[in-house]
Order: structure tokens, then sequence, then C-alpha cells
């Protein structure tokens, strides 16, 4: 963070601004504001230049800023998160939630094998499985998300017309007299041939979309059924650490897909999967607990 930042931040901290603020009102109203503004305005100045270059303020305003950073980026998936479900049809939305249920109850299973529930008592949480898992439904979620909107792409899409489109654009751009040097023949050509990338942009998108919504029905599929697993072994293996280690594993294995739905943004619309996942598991937790 540059210098001047911590300046900024130092003369806006509320005591200060208040402390400035009543050192000018009284020089104003002392009668000698020749004499008074001037000594606190340099006061001002070393205090905030103090005050900026002090180690532990400057890990303060960096700590703020990246808290309001966090805070922007949780809200950008959370409107992602509101996006998807609004726009999934029942069907994969009830196919979401049986999955979540299924995490829920796998991370239910893992803490009762890390510690065994004594009289009743619930076990808590624990953050990082939660956040392991949270990455997994986030990324079935955009599965679900993507492959309803390849769907919708390719009923909106022709790809005969299009097709005959690029033919009629490539016949006219080869039917244009070759010796015309003209600036109005020379616009209908450009005009003509930044068409023809046009549409031989689409039919790219189109060939895309259809190549990859089988694919990501397939890895909706892949994804429910490691969840499964992770559920089965989860019962059969009492080793501590098992589950948040395949946990990592799958979501780590899981990085060709996100690239995978990063590439068909065009018929999504979704961001990069950079963004702070949501917190699904807890949601589902919070739900059952009422």
């Amino acid at each position: 963070m540059h210098f001047a930042e911590y300046l900024k931040a130092a003369f806006l901290e509320r005591w200060n601004l208040l402390a400035f603020l009543a050192g000018a009102a009284l020089g104003l109203i002392s009668g000698h504001a020749d004499v008074v503004l001037p000594l606190v305005a340099a006061g001002e100045l070393s205090y905030i230049g103090l005050l900026a270059t002090h180690p532990k303020f400057q890990k303060y305003v960096d700590a703020r800023q990246a808290k309001a950073a966090r805070a922007q980026v949780t809200e950008a998936s959370q409107q992602t998160l509101d996006r998807i479900m609004r726009a999934l049809p029942r069907k994969s939305l009830e196919r979401f939630e049986a999955l979540r249920t299924q995490c829920w109850e796998l991370r239910q299973i893992a803490g009762q094998l890390r510690h065994p529930i004594v009289e009743g008592a619930e076990q808590p949480l624990e953050e990082s499985q939660m956040a392991g898992l949270d990455r997994l439904l986030w990324i079935y979620l955009r599965l679900l998300y993507t492959h309803f909107a390849l769907g919708r792409f390719l009923d909106r899409a022709n790809e005969r017309l299009i097709r005959q489109d690029i033919e009629a654009l490539e016949k006219r751009i080869q039917d244009l007299p070759a010796d015309q040097e003209s600036g109005q023949a020379q616009r209908i050509r450009k005009t003509l041939e930044e068409n023809l990338e046009t549409c031989r942009a689409r039919l790219a998108n189109f060939t895309k979309a259809r190549d990859n919504f089988q694919l990501v029905e397939l890895q909706i599929d892949q994804l429910e059924n490691k969840i499964r697993t992770l559920s089965e072994m989860a019962v059969n293996r009492q080793e501590q650490e098992f589950i948040s280690n395949e946990v990592d594993h799958v979501a780590t294995s899981m990085m060709e897909t996100e690239r995978t739905m990063n590439e068909l943004q065009f018929a999504t619309g979704l961001a990069a999967i950079n963004e702070e996942t949501p917190e699904l598991l807890r949601t589902k937790a919070t739900q059952t607990e009422q």
C-alpha cells in the first residue's frame, strides 16, 4: 500500500477528525485565527505523519482494507449464488439439495468418528472440513447451472442457420469485384468480413457448447459419485484425518472441471471461479437445527 493511503487513513480516523475540527473551530472563534490555525495545521501534519508511519497502524489499515475486499468478494459470490438458485429448474434444485444433505451427513459422520458423541451432545462443524465440502458443493452447483445454461443456449441457437449465414457471406465476399478500390467498396468488404468473422465465432461457440454439454453432465454424475464414495468410506474407515484429506483430494481433482466452466462463460455468463465460496454447508446445518 502506498504511504499516501496511510496518510489518508490517519487523517480520516474519527478521533483525529474530531480533534482537528475542534482545533480549527477554536482558532476561528479565538480572534487569533492567523496564529492558531497554522499551529493546528502543523500539529495535524505532525500527528498524521507519525501515525501513518507506525507499523501497528499500517497493519490495522491493511487488515481493514483486506476485510473490505473480502466483503466485496463475498457479496459477489452471494449474488452469483442467488442468481443460480433463481434460474435453476426445480429438478436441478432438488438434486443439489439432496447432495447438500449428503455432504452434511458426511460431515456429521466424520465428527462422530473424530470425537464420539457423549450423551447426545452435538459436535461442532470444523471450519477446515466445512470449507472443503462447501467448495465441492459450489463446484457442483455451478456445474448444474452450466449444464442448464448450455442446454438453453443450444435450444436457442440454430447451427444450420449459422452455417447458411457463413456460406452466404463467403459467397458475397467472393462475388465482390477484386479491382474496386473506392472507399465505399472497401467499407462494404470490411463490413462483410467482420460479419463473417462474427458468424464463425458463433459457430465455434455452438460447437464448444455442444461438445461440452455431455461432458458437463458426466462431470455432475462424477462429483455425485465421489461424494457418495466419501460417505461410504467414512463409515468403514476410522482414520481421524481421512475425511479431510479425501475432501481436499476431490476438490483438487476438480480443477479441470473448473477450467471447463470458465471456458463456457459465453453461454453461462458466470464469472471465473476465483470468488469466495459461499457457506453452503453451514446454511444446511442451520436449517437442520431449526
